[in-house]
């Protein structure tokens, strides 16, 4: 079965490097899948992304060596099946916030007797290779969001859980669930500043790796220095734009130059 690096990486202490998804553009992942990114995440939950544009993300993900994931919709197993038989290479689940939620996402991650994924492989199989179901529990990875308060308070039994691999921090939901405002994970002191750092503590001290959406490469640096084991330093839609609004920066005052002030 092809190798699942992100493994590699954090058995390594590498930090990952992700991008994110939105936009349902096999052209545009085709081009992000040459940057070196180690993981690539289709976003199903927030993105504006159907089911036929996600296969052909995930197909074009692979011309490169980065890892594919796919953040589901909901923890509901028939979609999180789907997209393993789509031959997604690790599943992002929103919203896990007790050890029954972790329990039962891991489950449908995983083949008998481990767990309860059904059969059919599909793409998977394409994917990861011949011998893919025989070795789909050990590369594939269940990868939990922790993004409400109440995952702050099982946060050390999902971890705890075997068949979790990793966890990613959720900020935004975080912040909104502790009562604060999307953003609040940026200031040196807030609950949910608080909160990111304990659940950081608690996946070192299981020794599992964590990953969080960190939205530019500025607040991505600070994480990777602060111990993450993956960041996402934002989406795609929010990296084009601001390189569109960049350029219009650097452009309008030359306008404005040769049109005598006026800017037309």
């Amino acid at each position: 079965m092809r190798e699942n690096t992100l493994r590699k990486l954090f058995a390594q202490g590498v930090p990952a490097l992700n991008s994110w998804h939105s936009i349902p553009s096999a052209y545009l992942v085709e081009g992000a899948a040459q940057q070196g990114f180690d993981s690539m995440t289709i976003d199903l939950q927030h993105g504006m992304i159907g089911f036929e544009n996600a296969v052909a993300m995930l197909q074009a993900i692979s011309i490169g060596s980065a890892v594919p994931l796919v953040r589901v919709p909901a923890n509901h197993p028939d979609q999180i099946m789907r997209m393993l038989d789509a031959g997604a290479y690790g599943i992002v689940c929103p919203m896990i916030s007790t050890l029954a939620d972790a329990e039962a996402f891991a489950s449908a991650c995983r083949y008998p007797p481990v767990g309860t994924r059904s059969f059919g492989p599909a793409r998977g199989l394409l994917y990861g290779g011949a011998d893919y179901v025989a070795h789909a529990n050990s590369e594939i990875l269940t990868i939990p969001m922790i993004e409400t308060a109440e995952a702050i308070e099982n946060v050390s039994d999902i971890v705890a859980l075997e068949q979790i691999d990793m966890l990613y921090v959720g900020p935004n939901d975080l912040a909104l669930a502790l009562g604060e405002k999307p953003g609040a994970e940026r200031l040196e002191t807030s609950r949910t500043t608080e909160a990111i750092r304990h659940i950081r503590e608690v996946c070192a001290a299981a020794g599992k790796p964590v990953g969080i959406f960190c939205g530019d490469t500025e607040l991505s640096r600070q994480r990777i220095a602060e111990g993450f084991d993956l960041v996402t330093p934002g989406n795609d839609f929010g990296i084009a734009t601001k390189a569109m609004a960049s350029a219009l920066a650097e452009l309008r005052p030359s306008r404005v130059a040769v049109a005598g002030g006026t800017g037309y």
